[in-house]
């Protein structure tokens, strides 16, 4: 199991980080665009795809074409916590490196997306609290890394979940 874990987890964690570095910079590049929300999201499913073919692999090859619940959503659960890591690692170098300025940048996107809005000025005021208390968390590194595997972590738990629920297999 640890090796399939592992090669899995690793792929995954790959496809992620580097497609994740092509997502920053386009957003970089073009703060604005709505497509970066949707390329993030795509790109996680595309890496966490890798967590179905892993369960799979270990099922048909490893354990005689039969496998729990349980176990397949473990598999699931390794691969996706070192997918995870892999963008958390990727995420941290990027925002010290090449986007120090993001979450200056993504509050004030945030805060024009609430005045464009129409909503009234306690609704924006609120949101210039809100945006404030996450700039300020993004200052501690424990902060930073939890709200990092909050954005990642459970789009890969669902799909271990479902990879667990379509690959269970009794003998």
């Amino acid at each position: 199991m640890k090796k399939i874990v592992l090669t899995y987890g690793l792929i995954s964690g790959l496809i992620i980080s580097g497609l994740m570095g092509l997502s920053i910079l386009m957003y970089n590049n073009n703060p604005e665009s709505s497509h970066s929300l949707i390329l993030g999201y795509a790109t996680m499913i595309l890496g966490f795809s890798l967590i179905f073919v892993g369960v799979k692999n270990f099922r048909d090859k490893h354990h005689a074409g039969s496998i729990t619940f349980g176990k397949a959503f473990l598999i699931g659960l390794y691969i996706s916590l070192i997918a995870s890591t892999f963008y958390v690692a990727t995420w941290a170098l990027e925002y010290k490196y090449v986007f120090p300025d993001f979450m200056e940048k993504y509050s004030v996107q945030m805060i024009a997306e609430v005045k464009k809005s129409g909503l009234d000025q306690a609704h924006v005021d609120a949101k210039l609290k809100e945006m404030q208390m996450y700039k300020d968390m993004y200052k501690n590194p424990l902060f930073f890394t939890l709200l990092t595997y909050v954005e990642i972590l459970p789009v890969g738990l669902v799909l271990s979940l479902i990879s667990a629920l379509v690959l269970k297999k009794k003998k």
